[in-house]
C-alpha cells in the first residue's frame, strides 16, 4: 500500500456511480477539496482536507467494506499527495446534467435569448435560458497590436501601413474575441440535454462562426429574475424586463457581485469584518455562489412569521438561523406571538437564511421568511442579544460553515462529543423529536461524531432547534444538518 496520503484512490467505480455518491461515502470523514472521476479506468481519485481525514476513511473501510448501488469498491491511498491540475483535466469527465454551460467562440454576430432558444429547443423543453460575459481575451495579442501601430508612425513603413489598415478593419471582431460569450441553458428533462450536447457540440449557430462548445454544468437549478435578451424563463413569462445592469446567474462573469457583500459594520452593529467575510465567501464556494444566491442584498435584518407561538422562543431561533450566520439580536414581537425579527451579521449571511429556510417546516408551522424593512433591531429590555456569544458559528471557520449552507434535511450532524459516547446516548438524545431511520457514530480526527437519520426534514429540524448546545458529559454540543443522502 502507499504511504499515507490525503489523496484516496477509488477501484471499480462503475458509469451508474455518480460524483454525488462518492461524496457521501467520504464526507463523513472530514472535508473533500478535489474530486476528479476516471470514467474510463472505472477509477476515482478523491482528495480529502488533510491526511488525517484520509487515514480515518481508510482505516474504517479496512473493517467494513464500502459498497454504492449494490457495487464494492475498493479504496486505497494514492501515490499522489495532492491532484494537480493536470490530474482534473486528465478526469474530466462531465456528468450529464439537464443544465448546460455553452460557450460560443468566434462570434461575428449577437446572440440573444431568442438565438438560443431557436437552436435548442427542437432537442426539449428549454426551460430557462441566462446569458452573461466571461472575460477571455488575449491582451498580450492586443498589446503586439497596439505596438504595431505606434512603430508605423515612427517608422512610416508601407507594410507596417498596411497591415494596420488590414487590422483596423477587424479590429472590432478582435474586441468581440476578447470577451467570451457563454450561456446556460436548462431543459426539463436531463435526456434532452444528453441530445442537444450530443448533436450541437463542435456545430456553428451561421455558418463559419459563433461556434457552439457545450458542457454539462454542475449546476441543479438556474435562478431567473428578468425576462429580457439576456435572460428567459420560459415557465414564468409574468417575469419583469429590467435587468439593472447586472447578470441574472450569480457567479459567471459576475464575480465582482459576490465580493460587494455589504458587512454588517457600524450599521449592524456587529462589527464583523467585511473583507474576511468576502475572502470567506470566496473560500467556501470558489468563486461562484449557489443557484439562487445573489451576494448582492446588504439587509441585515428577517422577519420570520407563522412560529408556532406556544414552542418557540429567542435560543431556539438562534440554534436554527445561526447555522447561515452569526446572529446579532434577535425579538419575538409581542403583539404578534408568531412574528420574530432576527439581526444577522451581514447581508449575504441574511440571505443565505431567507433562501434555505423560506417554507421549512417547524413545530407543524410552514415557516415565512422574508427580509424586513428594518435595517436593524434597536436594543431594548424585549431584544436577546447574541452578538458576543462563543455559540456563533462564523467567528471561526466561516468558509467551512458556509459550504455547508443548505435548506433543512432529514440527516442531522452532530460534533463536540463526549469520548465515551455511544449510539445509543445519541439515540436517547433526540429520539423524542421523530422517528430514527438510522444513526451512527464515528470518530475523526481523534473527535467523536454522529449522524442521525429522521422519517422527515421537520423532525431533524425539530431535533436541531431543541438540541442544538445542549450539555452533555461536559461537552456542549453542535449540531447542523447534513447533505448526505444515507448513513
Amino acid at each position: 500500500m502507499a504511504e499515507p496520503s490525503k489523496v484516496i484512490h477509488v477501484r471499480n467505480v462503475g458509469h451508474e456511480i455518480s460524483e454525488n455518491d462518492l461524496l457521501q461515502l467520504f464526507q463523513p470523514f472530514g472535508v473533500i477539496t478535489k474530486l476528479v472521476m476516471l470514467r474510463a479506468k472505472n477509477q476515482a481519485l478523491l482528495q480529502m482536507q488533510d491526511v488525517a481525514s484520509a487515514v480515518n476513511a481508510l482505516q474504517f473501510y479496512a473493517n467494513v467494506q464500502p459498497s454504492i448501488r449494490g457495487r464494492n469498491v475498493y479504496v486505497q491511498f494514492s501515490s499522489h499527495q495532492e491532484l494537480t491540475t493536470m490530474d482534473q483535466n486528465q478526469g474530466r469527465e462531465d456528468e450529464p446534467n439537464r443544465i448546460l454551460l455553452v460557450t460560443i467562440h468566434h462570434m461575428l454576430y449577437p446572440i440573444t435569448v431568442d438565438v438560443l432558444h431557436q437552436v435548442f429547443s427542437p432537442h426539449g423543453f428549454v426551460e430557462k435560458i441566462v446569458t452573461f460575459q466571461k472575460s477571455a481575451g488575449d491582451w498580450k495579442t492586443m498589446e503586439v497590436f497596439i505596438n504595431i501601430r505606434k512603430s508605423y508612425y515612427v517608422s512610416g513603413n508601407l507594410f507596417i501601413y498596411l497591415f494596420c489598415v488590414y487590422s483596423t478593419i477587424n479590429f472590432i471582431i478582435f474586441l468581440r474575441n476578447c470577451v467570451g460569450f457563454q450561456a446556460l441553458i436548462q431543459y426539463q428533462s436531463r435526456q434532452s440535454a444528453i441530445t442537444a450536447r450530443s448533436t450541437l457540440q463542435g456545430r456553428n449557430i451561421y455558418d463559419g462562426c459563433c461556434q457552439l462548445d457545450i458542457q454539462f454544468s454542475n449546476l441543479d437549478e438556474l435562478q431567473v429574475n428578468y425576462n429580457n435578451d439576456r435572460s428567459r424563463d420560459f415557465t414564468n413569462p409574468n417575469l419583469p424586463t429590467e435587468q439593472k445592469g447586472r447578470p441574472s446567474q450569480p457567479g459567471y462573469g459576475d464575480a465582482g457581485g459576490m465580493y460587494g457583500v455589504q458587512g454588517s459594520g457600524g450599521r449592524g452593529g456587529g462589527g464583523y469584518s467585511q473583507m474576511a467575510n468576502a475572502a470567506a465567501i470566496a473560500a467556501a464556494f470558489g468563486g461562484g455562489l449557489p443557484p439562487g444566491i445573489t451576494g448582492t442584498n446588504d439587509r441585515c435584518t428577517i422577519l420570520v412569521a407563522n412560529l408556532n407561538p406556544d414552542r418557540i422562543d429567542e435560543d431556539k431561533l438562534f440554534n436554527l438561523f445561526s447555522i447561515y450566520g452569526n446572529i446579532i439580536r434577535i425579538k419575538l414581537l409581542r403583539n404578534k406571538p408568531d412574528h420574530a425579527l432576527i439581526q444577522m451579521g451581514d447581508g449575504f449571511q441574511a440571505e443565505l437564511a431567507v433562501h434555505f429556510l423560506k417554507g421549512a417546516m417547524l413545530f407543524g408551522k410552514r415557516l415565512e421568511v422574508n427580509f424586513s424593512k428594518h435595517p436593524n433591531i434597536t436594543q431594548g429590555a424585549d431584544t436577546h442579544e447574541y452578538v458576543n456569544s462563543n455559540l456563533n458559528r462564523f467567528n471561526r471557520n466561516a468558509a467551512k460553515n458556509y459550504r455547508y449552507c443548505c435548506s433543512p434535511t432529514k440527516m442531522i450532524h452532530l460534533s463536540t462529543l463526549p469520548q465515551d459516547i455511544t449510539e445509543e446516548d445519541i439515540i436517547s438524545l433526540v429520539e423524542e423529536h421523530g422517528t430514527i431511520v438510522n444513526s451512527k457514530v464515528f470518530e475523526m480526527n481523534g473527535k467523536k461524531q454522529a449522524l442521525v437519520q429522521f422519517e422527515t426534514e421537520e423532525q431533524a429540524t425539530e431535533a436541531l432547534v431543541c438540541k442544538h448546545t445542549s450539555p452533555l458529559s461536559g461537552s456542549v454540543i453542535r449540531i447542523s444538518f447534513s447533505q448526505l443522502q444515507n448513513i
